[in-house]
């Protein structure tokens, strides 16, 4: 009986627990809700990754997928947080079909942009160096046949000069200002983490950020190649962002010559010849504009697909791209197609990634015979483009050759191929460290093929047609492994750590021959065999090969995100360096202060949103003006022949052509930074930089005795030449609502250079000449340019003009003897390099407005100065309009008369754009858009040339160096175009 009541006692006591526990789940059942929804941005589109967690509950959470959905069990009545980098947080009740939309935080967005820094990435926050960011939606627009132009005008203290409007013809580069005198002043390019790639490899389309490495601190870790800047690429098939999407962007474009050279036309040349009685001026009864005549309207069309499937797992991406571009000068053209793909894999629970991919680009043109731009100014008005036979016509005369002939009968077909393979492998030894390893190739092939028939005036029918053939080929072999360890301890300490060896091997080689003499022009330049003369020389080869090895390590601290220092070393070893100085160290430092979150500056707040203060100092390397073997002495054919009589033949002497230098080394770059980074508003946020470099040990070859010297030259390590400037970046969101926004971003420099030394007690010089006007008549032997100490590069140099006498002849300053003497007339380097962006929307419309200029700079108006000529005329020539209201009287003369300002500003581009405002979900599409640019709308200046954005033209002296001078314009100018293009957008 008790047994029984224990029994019944417990049977009810779990009788009821279990209906307490029952009842307890359906209340909790009951209250729990499954929230879903989708985040997006005010564009309406989805953000993936945001951070949705319930509020007070730090255990319950989700993130977006790729469409920006998600769904999470929570609590009845909970409140959601929704958090995303760079967006302002935003709460909401939880319930179903929510939609939630997060506006950007202009400032979160720009300190967490993640930025490259050289063998890895960094918060922009947390950047204690003078780098530029520069991303896909403010790159240049429009029609770029080189990669190079997306930068023009979008980072300050780069100046990026698009001389010429040919297609196959790229721009130059200076950061702050240029580092040498002989060697290349050209930033370094890095490609996903691979250095030293050609820029070219990469298609615009694919480009997702560009970085600038401007200071030393920065560009240390690149050591001896650095010294001129890193620009750090990234493309699109580096990401593994999660995505799957296709894509195709393409634009139809035409173009026309925006200006041309106001000469004489055939009835105004009568008319002048006639009243002024000019003798040995003969009408040949044509109306011809020869300018016009070697014109055309260019026509160029760009297609571009993009796809990519990337998972958490894994992924692949892969790009095609096809370019035409016509020049405006007939027959010159550029035809362009390159593809890339990518893949990577995870394992080992995503502890390991391995990538690979490949790029391929191949290039053919056909380049331009540049004396047709002297003939087609040069030639009289009245001569016939054909004669009444339906022949190329044909005038005696020095410079006055059938232009149109000039560029019809030639054939000129070039190619280049670039490649790039590589792979790397990612692997997470312990939490927070993580071993790299990238390898490359790369490979650069370029092709020339010309051929001169037997008929073409110029040269064709006294050779007899000339042809040639020339390849060379350039190659990279690449190995670059490094450890990372990346920690943070207690939410105050921050500390990275980075080390690495580099190897690196160049080769190139090549060849090439010519052979004149040709019996019948059917092969063109296919069968050089055909031809019957062969001279000396004309048949040459050549190869050489280089290797570097690197070591190098960066620390990076931060102390409660307000105090970071980061301090880089590298040391380089190189074949091409001297005995002595086989290896260079290149070390810097560099520290950040932010000051606003500090506490006395409570209070600003309402105004100052981010105040961060940045020093750096380091020491880079430029070691290009060495080539190979520089640093050994060389035998070479003197030129002469002796007689062998053991073999009984003539043989060829070899001489000295080079003297040993075991002193050889780099050029070497200091610089000392100073940065400030600023947000004001919370609308505007900007960057101030100071900087002061000096480079020592420049390269230059200096006369020596011989003996004790084999050889009468030696290329050596002397001079120094210093860069001082003041940098400015500010982008601005001034209005930003719903509808509307206007968005702002201004860049601005000023740079100062001088050479400081050139002498030394073993090599001394006063200077050497360079802007060589050779090939101007009557300006044999005669230089506009001197590099000289206390001088910036580009320098002018000449007699002073003080007017004109009642004559017309040039009056020029003289000393006490009566002497003509020089003086410094001005740079041709700009004093003040500006660009300007404007970014406007409404609605589904979008509106982009950008331009840049250069002040301060002077240009030699070396064309119109040798055809303001009074014996022009009489020699069948032809003169420009303003100089029959002249007065001059004189012969060409060079003087500072015709070195003039050649400040302007470009209006570089405006782009129109539309997005359908549709449903696209429902047609497949994510995105359409259409859009019209016009580039190169008008410009101003106050130059009297055709443009005033002219080229580097390069010189050797007669001790075989080869010198840059700027800013001459000297006929070589291929005519820019003003374009207009229609393009459309899609994405699905």
């Amino acid at each position: 009986m008790k047994l029984n009541n224990i029994l019944h006692k417990y049977i009810m006591r779990s009788f009821f627990f279990a209906l307490f526990f029952a009842g307890m789940s359906i209340q909790v059942l009951a209250q729990n809700v499954t929230a879903t929804g989708v985040v997006t941005d005010e564009n309406n589109d989805p953000l993936a990754g945001v951070t949705v967690k319930v509020e007070g509950n730090a255990t319950t959470g989700t993130m977006t997928d790729i469409d920006g959905n998600f769904e999470l069990s929570c609590p009845s009545g909970s409140v959601l947080e929704f958090s995303y980098i760079g967006f302002n947080p935003l709460k909401a009740a939880a319930q179903k079909d929510m939609k939630i939309i997060l506006t950007e935080n202009a400032i979160a967005l720009k300190e967490t942009v993640i930025v490259g820094v050289g063998y890895g990435t960094m918060r922009k926050s947390d950047l204690t160096g003078a780098i530029a960011s520069v991303g896909q939606e403010d790159l240049r627009k429009g029609v770029i046949t080189s990669a190079e132009q997306v930068l023009q005008g979008k980072v300050s203290g780069l100046s990026v000069v698009q001389s010429s409007g040919d297609p196959s013809q790229g721009a130059s580069i200076r950061l702050r200002g240029g580092t040498s005198l002989s060697a290349s002043n050209s930033p370094l390019v890095v490609v996903d983490g691979i250095p030293g790639v050609d820029m070219n490899t990469v298609q615009p389309s694919e480009i997702v950020s560009i970085d600038v490495l401007k200071d030393a601190s920065s560009a240390a870790i690149y050591g001896s190649r650095g010294a001129n800047g890193v620009i750090i690429i990234t493309t699109s098939r580096s990401s593994s962002e999660e995505r799957r999407s296709i894509q195709y962007n393409g634009y139809a474009a035409i173009g026309y010559v925006s200006k041309h050279m106001d000469l004489l036309s055939a009835n105004q040349w009568r008319a002048y010849v006639r009243e002024n009685d000019v003798k040995g001026a003969t009408d040949y009864g044509g109306d011809t504009d020869w300018q016009k005549e070697l014109e055309r309207t260019a026509f160029t069309h760009s297609h571009n697909i993009y796809f990519s499937n990337v998972g958490k797992e894994s992924g692949y991406s892969a790009s095609i791209t096809y370019l035409n571009s016509e020049g405006v000068i007939k027959k010159n053209s550029l035809n362009r197609l390159a593809g890339s793909i990518s893949a990577h894999q995870y394992g080992l629970n995503k502890r390991l990634k391995l990538e690979a991919g490949i790029t391929g680009t191949t290039d053919s043109w056909h380049p331009i015979d540049s004396r047709i731009y002297e003939r087609m100014t040069n030639l009289n008005p009245t001569v016939p483009v054909k004669d009444q036979n339906g022949k190329f016509t044909s005038i005696d005369g020095t410079n006055t050759e059938n232009p149109v002939e000039l560029n019809t009968n030639r054939t000129a077909d070039d190619t280049r191929h670039r490649f790039l393979g590589y792979g790397k492998i990612e692997l997470d030894v312990i939490d927070g460290l993580k071993a790299s390893a990238n390898l490359s190739y790369e490979y650069n092939s370029h092709q020339t093929r010309f051929y001169l028939p037997t008929y073409a005036v110029m040269e064709g029918q006294a050779e007899k047609g000339r042809g040639q053939r020339a390849l060379a080929d350039y190659k990279n072999l690449q190995l670059e492994t490094y450890l990372t360890y990346d920690k943070e301890f207690n939410k105050i300490h921050k500390l990275n750590l980075m080390g690495g060896y580099s190897y690196l091997k160049n080769m190139y080689e090549g060849f090439g021959a010519f052979r004149r003499g040709f019996d019948s022009d059917m092969f063109l330049y296919n069968n050089l065999a055909a031809g019957s003369d062969y001279r000396q020389g004309d048949v040459y080869s050549y190869k050489g090969e280089a290797t570097l090895i690197s070591f190098f390590g960066r620390v990076n601290y931060n102390l409660l995100n307000k105090y970071m220092v980061t301090a880089t070393l590298r040391n380089d070893g190189s074949s091409r360096f001297g005995a002595n100085n086989k290896w260079g160290l290149f070390p810097s430092v560099s520290a950040a202060w932010r000051i606003s979150d500090e506490a006395f500056m409570e209070g600003t707040s309402s105004w100052l949103d981010n105040l961060k203060l940045r020093v750096g100092y380091g020491v880079t390397g430029n070691q290009d003006g060495l080539g190979e073997y520089k640093s050994l002495s060389i035998l070479s054919a003197s030129g002469s022949a002796y007689y062998d009589a053991a073999t009984g033949t003539w043989k060829n002497s070899y001489a000295p052509n080079q003297n040993t230098n075991a002193d050889l080394k780099w050029e070497s770059t200091e610089q000392f930074n100073l940065g400030l980074d600023f947000t004001l508003f919370n609308r505007v946020t900007g960057s101030l930089e100071l900087y002061s470099k000096k480079t020592k040990d420049l390269l230059w070859t200096y006369l020596v005795p011989t003996p004790p010297y084999l050889y009468n030259q030696m290329l050596a390590n002397v001079g120094s030449l210093s860069n001082k400037g003041v940098e400015l970046s500010l982008s601005s969101n001034i209005i930003k609502t719903k509808d509307f926004s206007w968005g702002v971003n201004l860049t601005a420099s000023y740079n100062k250079q001088e050479i400081t030394k050139l002498s030394n007690a073993e090599y001394s010089t006063t200077g050497f000449p360079a802007g060589s006007l050779h090939g101007l008549r009557g300006f044999s032997g005669v230089y506009s340019q001197y590099i000289t100490e206390g001088y910036p590069l580009g320098a002018f140099f000449g007699p002073k003009c003080l007017g004109l006498d009642e004559e017309g002849k040039y009056i020029f300053k003289t000393d006490e003897q009566g002497e003509v003497v020089s003086e410094y007339l001005g740079s041709a380097q700009p004093k003040v390099n500006l660009g300007i962006a404007m970014d406007f929307s409404y609605k589904d419309f979008d509106l982009n407005i950008a331009g840049y200029g250069m002040f301060g700079q002077k240009v030699l108006n070396a064309t119109t100065m040798s055809m303001y000529d009074p014996t022009r005329l009489g020699g069948n020539q032809n003169v420009p309009d303003s100089y029959i209201t002249s007065g001059i009287t004189s012969s060409p003369a060079y003087s500072d008369y015709w070195v003039e300002n050649g400040s302007f500003f470009r209006l570089q581009s405006v782009t129109l754009g539309y997005t359908l405002p549709v449903n696209l979900k429902k047609t497949g599409f994510d995105k359409i858009r259409f859009y019209v640019t016009g580039e190169n709308l008008f410009v101003i200046t106050g130059y009297t040339g055709i443009d005033p954005e002219v080229g580097i033209n390069l010189n050797r002296d007669s001790n075989g160096n080869i010198t840059t001078s700027p800013g001459i314009d000297i006929y070589d100018s291929y005519p820019r175009p003003r374009t207009f293009s229609f393009g459309v957008n899609l994405s699905f």
